[in-house]
């Protein structure tokens, strides 16, 4: 199972590397030591608290998370994998993307819960809504 340190972590939730180590040290997400002393969080770990702090809206930090070409950076939440067809869940931030893919894509990126990746949208249809 993959790890993640402070600081990557805090890039997939989108937030500081501070407020990541402080929510560890609160005990909101448990952490282990490597070799070298590092503090590292368990993907599945990260995976389940990116869910919790997306729902609680908890964040501490009120800056806008934005897409660079439409590429959200984020972790596998879920993967649901039929005879044919697979629905993989990424929490990018503040942001829950899903998407309908097939099955032989999903065992060929071997994508599981706690791995990294990034969703790319293209849309023909983008809808705003004023705030």
């Amino acid at each position: 199972m993959q790890s993640y340190t402070i600081g990557q972590a805090a890039r997939l939730l989108g937030v500081s590397a501070d407020t990541a180590r402080r929510w560890a040290d609160a005990g909101r997400v448990a952490t282990h030591r490597d070799e070298g002393g590092r503090r590292l969080i368990d993907g599945r770990d990260l995976a389940a608290f990116s869910v919790e702090i997306a729902q609680s809206g908890s964040g501490e930090e009120e800056h806008p998370y934005t897409s660079v070409r439409n590429a959200f950076p984020g972790i596998v939440t879920a993967v649901k994998l039929g005879d044919v067809a697979a629905q993989v869940e990424i929490q990018a931030g503040p942001h829950r993307l899903v998407s309908l893919l097939t099955r032989e894509a999903v065992e060929e990126l071997g994508l599981e819960v706690g791995m990294q990746a990034t969703a790319r949208v293209k849309s023909t249809n983008v809808h705003i809504d004023r705030a």
